[in-house]
């Protein structure tokens, strides 16, 4: 939740400049777009206001996205190797197989600068709550003041406006000595509050005017949109643009309301309509009801209102059209913006994956998982069909620890940094927890041994931004590189789903990566666990160990038959011993219990 936080004040850096963008847009098109269309492009706002809390993301933008990663996750928080723990395992007691040894890492800091700011975003919401109480109590107090209007004059006008408006509906009308300004209140409920002191100087075509324009809020469902407005600065109650856009929505849904009063009269009555406006500025002020619709306003909202007026002439055809078209490309570029306000596409903490639901089987493999979380995934390549256990946790994006070694190899191979033939690199001395790691080593043993410091030294050569490039170029689940460059994929920043990884060994297999098939090769072979008349199994184990525990466990291979391919991902996480050892253990049940493959041990 800190996180979230941090991610929703950088949304709120956005959020600021959309506005801006929305004002100008409204600046250039003014002469075009009606006041109707002006006021409806705040709505726009208001959804834009919702996607930070929404699951979302748009797949594009992605330097967006890895810079939003960057800025909460610090390489000084990230992963720091503690030499003196770790953990060796033989996936399935035979000694052929990979081991998979692992480093325990320490865990991230929480971010205590977001958990302040959440105490202040909390405590300014419930400060917020406690206004907009506060006001409710008031407006109910007023309620029960009120009484019915009972001058015969008014209420036969107010008739006549209803009628006049199409409305059938029986709008409850209310005369209080505690209001200077008409209002009309209510969601499911709408009343029309009217000040007594405009009943006592009744003038027939000034009620008609005031009455009008209460009854264009009710039509046009302003209640709704009162609602929103107060919800948005209430959670928003921070960000001073977003306060200076509510009001700019307020002031353009007034000069709506004129408009389509306006729209209503005849053109030797819009003199008079202005000039009601204007007898009213001393007698009427602003509302202190925020759920409440009415006809006052400060003196510069008076001002706009009286030029709207003033200037008004009836659409024609050509105009409508203009607006139209300037309103939906206003719409267009807004929308457009919403990927860069989402904590959730920031934080790409799920793989929002495409593939149709036709193809996809459903499986229940709790059984094998016992005590773990987790999921397993099977593409099975002659049949184009997937098998997946728990969904949810097959599109969760986690580290990939050790099972990363091996495009990291394939990306040393690319840019020459090792060779099929020549992959050698020597031992750098430093005494490390398991005697296998303490020497030479060529790929083959160091995918074997999972030799941490072998993949690190090929990283140290390839240089950050040539990694970033491939893992951009092969798309590596969330392509976030922004923690601790020795460790990025060790419980860091780097994640990837289940789905994900099955996804890339098929286009390993295919090498749709566009990579030299002999690099390809060299990798295969690198991964080979076994080889017989049965087929070959390729395979990677990983495990994730944190503070001295291992939190996640991965195994991922395929399997390469007389007359079929199978790919798979296992991922489980518990609080303590999720291994790769345990996760090959399942893979193995499973596998064995569906004839794909029954392990020799």
């Amino acid at each position: 939740m800190a996180n979230f936080m941090i991610l929703f004040l950088i949304c709120n850096i956005f959020i600021s400049g959309i506005i801006g963008i929305l004002l100008i847009a409204k600046r250039i098109f003014k002469s075009n777009l009606s006041s109707r269309m002006q006021y409806n492009l705040w709505f726009l706002l208001l959804g834009l206001l919702a996607v930070p809390f929404i699951p979302f993301r748009l797949i594009g933008f992605p330097q967006i996205f890895s810079w939003l990663g960057s800025l909460r996750s610090s390489p000084a928080s990230s992963t720091a190797t503690a030499m003196g723990e770790a953990v060796g395992i033989h996936p399935i007691g035979n000694t052929d197989w990979m081991n998979d040894f692992a480093l325990s890492v320490n865990s991230e800091t929480p971010s205590i600068a977001g958990y302040i700011l959440l105490g202040i975003w909390i405590v300014g919401i419930f400060a917020m709550i406690i206004l907009v109480i506060k006001s409710s109590l008031r407006l109910r107090n007023l309620k029960k003041s009120a009484l019915p209007l009972q001058n015969p004059e008014v209420r036969r006008l107010y008739y006549r406006c209803l009628g006049e408006m199409g409305i059938h509906r029986n709008i409850p009308i209310y005369s209080t000595a505690f209001l200077k300004s008409p209002i009309i209140v209510g969601l499911l409920k709408p009343c029309i509050y009217l000040p007594i002191h405009l009943i006592s100087d009744y003038n027939e075509s000034d009620m008609r005017y005031i009455l009008l324009h209460e009854l264009q809020h009710y039509k046009h469902k302003d209640a709704i949109a009162n609602y929103l407005m107060n919800f948005a600065g209430v959670l928003y109650w921070f960000n001073p643009f977003v306060w200076f856009a509510l009001r700019e929505m307020r002031n353009d849904r007034e000069i709506a309301c004129d408009t389509s009063v306006l729209k209503m009269l005849e053109e030797d009555d819009y003199e008079d309509y202005g000039n009601t406006l204007i007898n009213f500025i001393e007698k009427v002020s602003f509302s202190p009801f925020p759920f409440a619709a009415n006809l006052s306003g400060n003196m510069k909202q008076m001002k706009r209102r009286i030029i709207n007026i003033a200037s008004y002439e009836k659409p024609t055809f050509c105009k409508k059209l203009k607006g139209m078209t300037a309103f939906i490309l206003t719409t267009v570029l807004i929308m457009g913006l919403t990927p860069f306000i989402s904590t959730y596409a920031a934080d790409e903490s799920r793989y929002q994956w495409k593939s149709s639901s036709e193809n996809i089987s459903y499986v229940d493999f709790s059984k094998y998982f016992g005590k773990y979380e987790g999921s397993f995934v099977l593409y099975d390549l002659r049949n184009d069909v997937w098998n997946i256990h728990d969904i949810e946790h097959a599109t969760l994006r986690v580290a990939p620890d050790s099972t990363y070694k091996i495009y990291d190899a394939l990306f040393g191979l690319e840019e020459g940094v090792i060779t099929p033939q020549d992959s050698f690199i020597a031992w750098n001395g430093e005494n490390y927890p398991f005697e296998a790691w303490n020497a030479d080593q060529t790929l083959q043993s160091a995918m074997a041994s999972s030799v941490n410091w072998y993949f690190q030294s090929v990283d140290e050569q390839l240089g950050t931004a040539s990694v970033y490039d491939y893992i951009k170029k092969i798309g590596y689940g969330n392509e976030n590189m922004s923690g601790d460059f020795s460790t990025y994929w060790m419980e860091s920043s780097l994640e990837i789903s289940p789905v994900e990884q099955v996804e890339l060994l098929i286009k390993l297999q295919n090498n749709r990566f566009d990579f030299a098939p002999e690099n390809i090769n060299a990798v295969k072979d690198a991964i080979c666990l076994s080889s017989s008349d049965a087929g070959t199994f390729y395979g990677k184990t990983g495990t994730g160990r944190v503070d001295g525990q291992d939190v996640n466990g991965w195994f991922i291979g395929y399997i390469e038959t007389v007359d079929n391919t199978y790919f798979f991902a296992t991922n489980i996480g518990a609080d303590s011993d999720a291994t790769g050892g345990n996760a090959t253990e399942i893979t193995m049940s499973i596998l064995s219990d569906m004839n794909i493959w029954v392990s020799q041990k």
